[in-house]
């Protein structure tokens, strides 16, 4: 009785003083909000970045990040071997792996995973078909892998989802994007209602218990819903995406705990050159010098993100500033070569650019906007903005149906070929549907791939990059840091360099 009177005292008192009560989560459960969406609970074809943190969370690889930080371990291996100058790796399994379902994961689920992965041949299976020549499963708990070339960085590519063992119930060669069976992870999947709620529960059966007994992933429209459901007490985490001025709000209000993720998170345009006319090298070369990095930090992000000037973020060893030498908002440069395109005030260029309203939080409408005032201001382009959700969007991608793109990018594992190859060798870069192809720039990366020798690489990622300037078919824009905010008394949420949040160590 004294706790309730106690209690409504406390409504009573907030209620004339007008400050909001906010209610917290039942003790071992934590609700996170988020305006992303989920693609494929399938890691045979996820391939993007939200999609990939809860698949961190229900399945794992045979290695990981060590939680906020660069540093791999092992994780459903207990070791691992490398052999034959890095072109064979043996994998040492857990003998204690088990699937949501408590069925006994081996050496054979891994080796049926992985070949999954390659039957079905979905976006990310170039991490796997461009360098494993064949998985074999030596007994129970011993893993192969032999390489089509040596690959100094592969245990950060068996980090990635294409590698998780997954349960017996996925379909051997289909694609299954609502598939909640999982893997071998600290979560199991109890509930998912696309575009609404995700459930997660402990998973009984694996080795690294959950701090938490129950995750609840809520999706909201913008990021304005997802402010107002962080102070309504609605959610005890806002993640992914907030916009920077509810970001600085919520800093400056002392009530809550903002942090930041380093960053490695890049945002660019992709041209399609194969689509007229941004399939002239000249007419990309153009907006390449019209965009104005510093205008869009300024006016989009209020200087929450910082200018690029390559795909390789800057802080990665190898970045090379190669676009700074179309400047930003480089007139003189674009009229001339628009002029030599062939366009003038009289006969503008004509262009499409298309942006995706949530996935990328609330500012992408205004980072579009920007981007068109940019180009029309010259008075000599013109642009047609268009939009799609995510899902449509990157359907569309991959059919390569749009002109110009914004899309947005974050490492699959910590190393320069995960910022050029994707985006310039032919195949693996399917996914940004620009069909962009250069041989030259393909030998330069599949060298670079096989080389130890840091000193070496980062010649060869130079000259990528260089040729990456001089074919435009992509113009990166910015650089930026992630954050979360979290109500009071939520412990336990670390934040790291991959930019992959792991639920399991979360407390209330």
């Amino acid at each position: 009785m004294k706790k309730l009177i106690g209690l409504l005292l406390c409504v009573v008192f907030l209620g004339v003083s007008g400050v909001s009560l906010v209610q917290a989560s039942e003790k071992g459960k934590i609700v996170i909000g988020v305006t992303d969406k989920l693609t494929d609970l399938d890691p045979s074809n996820a391939y993007d970045f939200y999609t990939w943190e809860v698949l961190n969370n229900v399945m794992g690889g045979l290695m990981k990040y060590k939680p906020g930080t660069t540093e791999l371990e092992p994780y459903l291996a207990e070791s691992y071997e490398v052999k034959e100058n890095n072109k064979v790796y043996i994998f040492h399994l857990r003998k204690d792996l088990k699937f949501a379902d408590g069925t006994p994961c081996k050496a054979q689920d891994v080796v049926r995973s992985i070949k999954r992965v390659m039957t079905i041949k979905g976006d990310p299976s170039w991490l796997v078909t461009d360098f494993v020549k064949d998985v074999q499963a030596l007994d129970d708990y011993t893993v192969k892998f032999i390489l089509k070339k040596p690959v100094a960085y592969f245990v950060a590519i068996v980090a990635t989802p294409p590698y998780f063992p997954v349960s017996p119930k996925y379909s051997p060669d289909k694609i299954e994007p609502d598939q909640t069976a999982g893997g071998v992870g600290p979560y199991v999947i109890k509930k998912w209602v696309r575009d609404q709620e995700l459930i997660l529960e402990k998973n009984p059966y694996f080795f690294e218990p959950a701090k938490n007994k129950q995750v609840v992933i809520r999706f909201y429209k913008n990021a304005s819903t997802l402010r107002l459901a962080l102070e309504k007490g609605d959610i005890d985490i806002a993640w992914r995406t907030l916009a920077p001025v509810d970001i600085l709000s919520l800093k400056r209000s002392g009530k809550y705990e903002v942090i930041e993720a380093p960053g490695s998170f890049i945002r660019y345009m992709v041209m399609n050159v194969k689509l007229s006319p941004t399939d002239k090298k000249l007419v990309r070369q153009a907006i390449a010098c019209i965009i104005d990095r510093n205008d869009i930090v300024r006016r989009v992000y209020m200087n929450t993100f910082a200018p690029l000037y390559s795909l390789v973020p800057q802080g990665m060893w190898s970045y090379e500033p190669v676009f700074k030498k179309y400047g930003d908002n480089n007139l003189a440069l674009a009229q001339k070569l628009l002029k030599e395109a062939g366009y003038c005030r009289k006969n503008p260029l004509q262009v499409e650019l298309w942006w995706t309203p949530t996935h990328y939080g609330s500012t992408e409408k205004d980072l579009a906007q920007v981007i068109k005032e940019q180009l029309e201001n010259t008075g000599l382009v013109k642009v047609t903005l268009k939009s799609a959700e995510w899902s449509t969007y990157v359907d569309y991608l991959r059919k390569g149906a749009m002109m110009i793109s914004l899309l947005g990018w974050y490492p699959d594992y910590m190393d320069p070929d995960n910022f050029l190859t994707p985006f310039l060798k032919a195949g693996a870069n399917k996914w940004t549907g620009n069909k962009y192809s250069n041989p030259e720039v393909d030998n330069i990366l599949e060298k670079a791939s096989s080389i130890v020798d840091i000193k070496e690489r980062t010649a060869l990622y130079k000259k990528a990059q260089e040729i990456l300037a001089e074919d435009v078919p992509y113009i990166p824009l910015v650089q930026g840091k992630l954050f979360i905010a979290a109500r009071k008394g939520i412990k336990g949420i670390i934040l790291g360099p991959t930019m992959l949040l792991s639920y399991s160590s979360i407390q209330n």
